[in-house]
């Protein structure tokens, strides 16, 4: 083999590292993109996560609304719909640099949920601690009558 071969394997060997390497680095900026699109979906989009508990007495919604101070919060009752709803207004920590990841969501959220008939809206309560909103949801009594036969 001559010089001139043994060097082009190298430049070819050299090439398809290079064209490896790029092909890796395409990869991972694309999907830091992607990635980079989704949280801002998410953040315009989001809603607390929730538990609903039902007991012989109470339904209890707990509301996991991490950060956000209680007078950010709004429940409301409309149309038979409990409303969980707020803001969490983003922070701006850092003036220079990068940030590389963010994952913590910001912006307006919505929570709607239906409630059942036996729920006695007036008495509805709510409480909120170490980031969680609880909110209990009082039953009614039953209600029926005996029909007659005629």
């Amino acid at each position: 083999m001559s010089i001139y071969g043994w060097n082009n394997d190298f430049n070819q060997l050299e090439r398809s590292v290079n064209r490896l390497f790029d092909n890796f680095m395409n990869d991972l900026s694309s999907a830091r993109r992607s990635e980079r699109n989704q949280n801002e979906v998410a953040r315009r989009y989001w809603s607390p996560l929730i538990d609903v508990h039902e007991s012989e007495k109470e339904f209890v919604v707990n509301a996991d609304l991490p950060g956000i101070p209680k007078e950010q919060i709004n429940v409301d009752v409309h149309d038979n719909t409990l409303v969980i709803s707020g803001e969490n207004k983003q922070e701006q920590k850092y003036k220079e640099g990068n940030t590389h990841i963010q994952e913590r969501r910001f912006g307006s959220f919505t929570r709607s949920i239906p409630l059942p008939r036996n729920v006695k809206v007036d008495e509805i309560s709510a409480k909120f601690n170490q980031g969680v909103l609880e909110v209990s949801l009082p039953k009614s009594e039953p209600t029926g009558r005996k029909v007659t036969i005629s």
